[in-house]
Order: C-alpha cells, then sequence, then structure tokens
C-alpha cells in the first residue's frame, strides 16, 4: 500500500519527483558526450578558413571552398558510417561499454587532427572522427530512455539533446580565445578536444549499464516493436538487428516513415540552414557594413540560441501535444521561416531575429530523434534502429557541404536555393502522421 501511495503522489507530482542521482548521472553523461559532439562538429566548421590556409599550397588556395564542402562533407559521411556500425554494436556489447569506445575514439582522432600536415591528412582524421562521434549519439540516447521513469523521458531526452548546442557555443568560445595565437592557431582548438578523454573515468565510475538491456539479452526478447513480438513471439537465436529492423513487417515501416522525417531534418538544417550565415552578411554588405564575418558569425550563434531553446522545450512541447502534433508543428513551422528568413526579410536586425526563431525550428527538431525513436523500438533493437534513423541519412545529406555553391549558383541565387530545398519539409510532415502516437505510452520492453 505505502509503495502504491508513493507512485501515486510521484505520478501527480512534478514530472522530476522520483528521480534519483543515478538518473542525472546518466543524463549528465549524455550531456556531455553530445557536447563534446557539437565542439568537435563546429570547431572544424568555424576554424575551417585558417586550417585550409595553413595547409594548402599557395596555387590551391583558390579552391578553398571546395575543399571546405569536401572536408565537411567527409566527416559527415564517416559520421554517418560509423553511426550506423556503432548504433548496431551497442545492441550486442551494451550502451555504457559503446559510449565509453566512442568518446575515446574521438577525442584521441580529434587530438590527432592538430598534427594534421596536410589537406589528405586532415580529410582522413576527419572522417575517423566522424566515425567515432557517429556512435556516440545513440548510447546517451538510449542509455536515457532506458533508464528514466516514462514521464520524465521526454524531458531528459530534450535536455541531452541541448548538449549539441552547447557544444557549438564552446567550440565559438574556445576559438574567440586561442584564434589570436596566429596561423596555426587552429591546431589549439584541437588539442582541447582530447578532454573528452577524460571523461571515460566518470563514466566507468559513475553510470551503470541499462538493466533492460541486460535483461532482454538474458531473456531472449528479439522482437523489433511490440507489434512485431505478437506475430512472431520470442526467439531462440537472436537476429542480426540491422536486417531484423527491415525483416519485421511493423519495424520496417516504421523505420521507412521515420526516416523519411530524418531526411528532411537533415537536409532542412544541413542543406539550407548552412547558406544563413552566408545570407546574414550579404544583407549586412547591401546595409554598408564593413566586418562581414563578424555578422555571419553572429547570424550562426542567434541560430544555435534558438536551437537550444528548441531543445530545452522540447520534452514539454512533445508531451503536452502528443509526439504527431509535436512533429508536424516542427515541419510547419520550418516550412513557414524558410521564407520569412530568406525572402520576406531584407533588414539586419530583422533577419537576426528570424534566425533565431528558424534555430528554434530548423535545429531544435532534432530532438525529435532522441524523444520519439526510442518509443517505437523494443529494446533488443532500440539502438540500432534509432541510430540507423538518426545517422543513415547523413550518407546522403553529406553531399550538402560539398555541392552548397554548385547548388546556389544552378539555383540563380540564396534566395531561391533556400526555398527549393525547403520543400523538403513537406516529406517529414507527410510522414509523420503514419506514425502510431506513443504520449503517455511505457516503453516498449
Amino acid at each position: 500500500m505505502a509503495e502504491s501511495a508513493a507512485a501515486t503522489s510521484v505520478e501527480k507530482g512534478s514530472w522530476y519527483q522520483g528521480l534519483t542521482p543515478k538518473h542525472w548521472r546518466v543524463l549528465w553523461a549524455s550531456f556531455l558526450g553530445w557536447i563534446f559532439d557539437g565542439y568537435e562538429t563546429f570547431a572544424l566548421i568555424v576554424a575551417i578558413g585558417p586550417i585550409l590556409t595553413t595547409l594548402l599550397p599557395p596555387e590551391a588556395r583558390s579552391q578553398l571552398g571546395a575543399y571546405a564542402g569536401l572536408t565537411i562533407g567527409v566527416t559527415l559521411l564517416g559520421w554517418g558510417v560509423g553511426g550506423v556500425i556503432g548504433g548496431t554494436l551497442t545492441d550486442y556489447i551494451g550502451r555504457k561499454r559503446m559510449m565509453i569506445y566512442s568518446i575515446l575514439g574521438y577525442a584521441f582522432f580529434t587530438g590527432f587532427t592538430a598534427l594534421s600536415w596536410s589537406v589528405e591528412s586532415l580529410i582522413a582524421l576527419r572522417f575517423l572522427t566522424g566515425m567515432a562521434m557517429g556512435s556516440e549519439w545513440s548510447t546517451g540516447a538510449t542509455l536515457i530512455a532506458e533508464t528514466w521513469p516514462d514521464r520524465a523521458r521526454p524531458k531528459g531526452a530534450g535536455f541531452m539533446q541541448s548538449g549539441f548546442g552547447f557544444g557549438t557555443f564552446l567550440a565559438s568560445l574556445v576559438w574567440y580565445f586561442v584564434h589570436p595565437l596566429g596561423p596555426q592557431a587552429w591546431r589549439w582548438l584541437f588539442v582541447f578536444g582530447v578532454m573528452p578523454a577524460f571523461f571515460v573515468f566518470y563514466i566507468r565510475r559513475k553510470i551503470d549499464e541499462s538493466q533492460r538491456w541486460i535483461d532482454t539479452v538474458r531473456e531472449k526478447r528479439w522482437a523489433a516493436t511490440e507489434v512485431d513480438s505478437q506475430v512472431s513471439g520470442q526467439a531462440g537465436k537472436r537476429p542480426f538487428t540491422l536486417t531484423e529492423i527491415f525483416q519485421a513487417p511493423e519495424s520496417r515501416r516504421r523505420v521507412l516513415l521515420t526516416f523519411a522525417m530524418s531526411l528532411t531534418t537533415m537536409v532542412g538544417w544541413y542543406a539550407v540552414s548552412s547558406l544563413l550565415p552566408g545570407y546574414v552578411a550579404s544583407i549586412a554588405k547591401g546595409e554598408g557594413y564593413q566586418n562581414l564575418a563578424f555578422w555571419g558569425s553572429t547570424a550562426g550563434m542567434i541560430y544555435n540560441a534558438g536551437a537550444i531553446a528548441g531543445y530545452l522545450s522540447s520534452g514539454f512541447l512533445a508531451d503536452w501535444m502528443g509526439r504527431r502534433k509535436y512533429l508536424a508543428f516542427l515541419f510547419i513551422g520550418s516550412l513557414i521561416l524558410t521564407p520569412i528568413t530568406y525572402v520576406w526579410t531584407h533588414d539586419l536586425q530583422a533577419v537576426l531575429i528570424a534566425a533565431a526563431i528558424n534555430g528554434f525550428f530548423t535545429l531544435g527538431q532534432y530532438s525529435w530523434f532522441a524523444i520519439y525513436l526510442p518509443e517505437l523500438f523494443s529494446t533488443a533493437v532500440r539502438s540500432t534502429a534509432a541510430s540507423f534513423i538518426f545517422n543513415a541519412t547523413r550518407l546522403i545529406a553529406f553531399m550538402g557541404p560539398i555541392v552548397a555553391a554548385s547548388i546556389v549558383k544552378s539555383f540563380g541565387g540564396v534566395s531561391t536555393a533556400a526555398m527549393s530545398l525547403g520543400m523538403i519539409y513537406f516529406l517529414g510532415l507527410a510522414a509523420c502522421f503514419f506514425l502510431p502516437e506513443t504520449k503517455g505510452k511505457p516503453l516498449p520492453a
């Protein structure tokens, strides 16, 4: 009776009632891991110009933009490949162990990036760094989903996702302090990226393995979704998780629909929102401002601030609206903000305000991956499914930075390119209504 009364009290109280230090440690570990991912990603973006100026021979510097796109694109490609591999391994060797391997991997290769001696070595090291970064997200998202109580889980997932935005700010802050050190200052930016390796000691001592995963492996519950388990029941021999999510009928349907939404989010960010700094710089130039790089960078910071607001509020909005309505809200908002930002706004102050709201929708919407995907798949394949959906679309989106200049040129300008590419949000809007509503339902076993 006492336990029942306590449970009822927690259910009626605040969302965070009942959370223990163990829950907060899992969130802290996942949050910090994602901060470091954000740092590693944005460190390359903010310093790519000085990096290539240092590494390229003088006769090749006229192609700096093409090399920059190639380097960023290859990093995304590595992220996609590593994410699928690492996410699958997580369902076999455990969430905690894979998180440790991932953090050690990207800290190691980031440190070696500081020693790059040519463009070729830089690109190779960024591919390897991307592979290690790709497998970190699914371990954190899965750990939170499987350890936090149902009523608090969406909020925890949203908080974890905000780590990426804080990581981009950290990269900008470190670059602000080190860039005056000279042409080779970018190397210190990557030396700082070795720090996550020391965080592994905290994970080993303070974080426990997911009990849900341990129980699932011991009891041999291999079905991909709760619907598929009703059809096929238990399986003695474990199927390969990456093929199982496509072989099981309901799982296959969910993977394909969420993959369409993932493609929407990825293309919308990499192909549309990446145009924002240059667009804001062009408006600043038209108004007579001289320091165009400053205004482009300011737009990026404001955009990320809006994204952090989107991350932090995502769990509350998803619980209030329901998952499908929340997804529709994000995609509709992104559709509306594209013309507001790139077509209807021509004043510098107004476009900076639009950048913040744009960030809330187009980058802040990444939270749906951490909130919704774990609720669609069972423990046996949860990390495999989530990481495939989250990362495999990068195998397509990685081309965005590489061909960005050509896309803008072929469309006749930034505004037309953004509007044309922004139509991708209709795909996500259509797909979300064919998926099950999971609001208020327990996490699949």
